[in-house]
């Protein structure tokens, strides 16, 4: 019996939107264990329980699978967050990726960020997105550099906890690390505006 995509009848659109779900759960799952390259589409379609040329049917490739784990999970996240508590939400999901139904997309974003090809437009777009509402929890000059930092920093945490399983970190109590790192973060965002940079005179006036 010809097993080819054309011969099989075209899914019911109820079966279709959850062959769908199921890619996209498998992959978001094996990119955050595994990484982009190490996530075979074979491994995703066998942890998904479908035909792999379902894959392509769906999603184009590999790397348009991956561009919608990443938009499905960290900007519709950011887009349902208040920008006051996007830093918490996202670094408790980090920190809790083994707990049912956690949100692992900061672990893809994490294991995928480097790649040279269409996903990184979206990589992109997400980390613009964070850093513009991250900067509008100050109303310092800097805003744009505190957040950029406040996201190395939670992009550092992700690294060393998932990725480089670093001890203790990558066994600390989620709400020891929670505790640490927000409260140092809070006054973070309250600090004054950094002096102006001196004049070449230091004395305000012009040479002799």
């Amino acid at each position: 019996m010809d097993e080819s995509p054309r011969a099989r009848p075209a899914e019911r659109p109820r079966n279709a939107a959850a062959t769908r779900q199921r890619l996209l759960d498998a992959a978001g799952e094996l990119f955050a264990e595994r990484g982009y390259e190490r996530s075979t589409v074979r491994a995703i379609a066998e942890r998904a329980g479908v035909n792999q040329a379902l894959l392509f049917r769906y999603f184009g490739s590999k790397d348009g699978l991956l561009t919608e784990v990443v938009a499905r999970g960290s900007l519709e996240q950011l887009h349902a967050t208040a920008p006051e508590e996007l830093f918490e939400t996202a670094l408790r999901s980090m920190l809790t990726r083994s707990a049912p139904g956690a949100d692992r997309s900061l672990e893809v974003y994490l294991r995928s960020v480097g790649r040279g090809d269409e996903a990184t437009g979206t990589l992109r777009e997400l980390g613009g997105e964070y850093q513009k509402a991250l900067a509008g929890l100050t109303s310092a000059r800097d805003g744009a550099l505190r957040a950029d930092l406040a996201m190395a920093w939670l992009l550092g945490i992700g690294l060393m906890r998932t990725v480089a399983a670093r001890e203790p970190l990558a066994s600390a109590d989620p709400e020891a690390v929670c505790r640490l790192v927000l409260t140092t973060l809070d006054r973070f965002w309250t600090l004054p505006d950094p002096p102006p940079l001196p004049d070449d005179d230091p004395h305000g006036g012009g040479t002799a």
